[in-house]
């Protein structure tokens, strides 16, 4: 995949300062963890059985989550540049997974290995940091999630989603949108119409 160039420092310097600071020894180990993948649009960056090893950063690109259930795909999260995937459940108990992450744009990311970063944050207060600010982060997001369904209105899901994650709206494809919002495509038509006459 071409066009996608970047300075591992640089990926190093962004996760630092959004969560945990950092000397430049921290830097450097923290540079030594990360592993970068590119995917093409359509790749799946974690299939159903694998295990989850990763915390993924997302550097470029546009990511979803989602589980086959009754023969349909449900979406559970969508996540673009500067935003952390996992399968929380698989990455912690080693177990295969029944969630599915697929790239739906080119996508670049930066993995964080869970036992090399579980080695690195024993003895380095910083990595600790870093790596449990990055787990509140992904919990906090999946409660926002369930109780944007569990107590929002199809409009105000629509609208909150617009107002948190505006480029995961703009680039993601409908179907998609309508699926994470537990709504259907009809629905999310009408709500965005809506929407638009505010």
């Amino acid at each position: 995949m071409k066009g996608f160039e970047y300075n591992i420092g640089d990926i190093a310097k962004e996760l630092a300062r959004k969560y945990s600071t950092m000397s430049h020894d921290d830097l450097d180990v923290l540079r030594n963890i990360l592993v970068p993948m590119k995917f093409n649009k359509g790749d799946m960056i974690l299939s159903e059985g694998d295990i989850c090893r990763h915390i993924y950063y997302i550097d470029k690109g546009l990511v979803r989550q989602f589980y086959i259930k009754k023969g349909k795909e449900v979406t559970e999260h969508l996540a673009v540049e500067g935003n952390i995937v996992m399968c929380i459940e698989s990455l912690f108990r080693d177990e295969k997974t029944r969630l599915q992450v697929e790239a739906i744009e080119n996508t670049l990311i930066f993995a964080l290995p869970k036992v090399r970063l579980e080695e690195v944050a024993l003895h380095n207060q910083n990595i600790q940091i870093l790596y449990r600010k990055i787990l509140e982060e992904s919990l906090i997001q999946s409660q926002v999630h369930a109780d944007l369904v569990r107590f929002e209105t199809a409009k105000d899901r629509y609208k909150k989603l617009c107002k948190l994650q505006p480029q995961v709206v703009a680039r993601t494809p409908l179907i998609y949108i309508a699926s994470y919002l537990q709504m259907t495509p009809e629905t999310l038509s009408r709500v965005r119409s809506m929407t638009l006459l505010d």
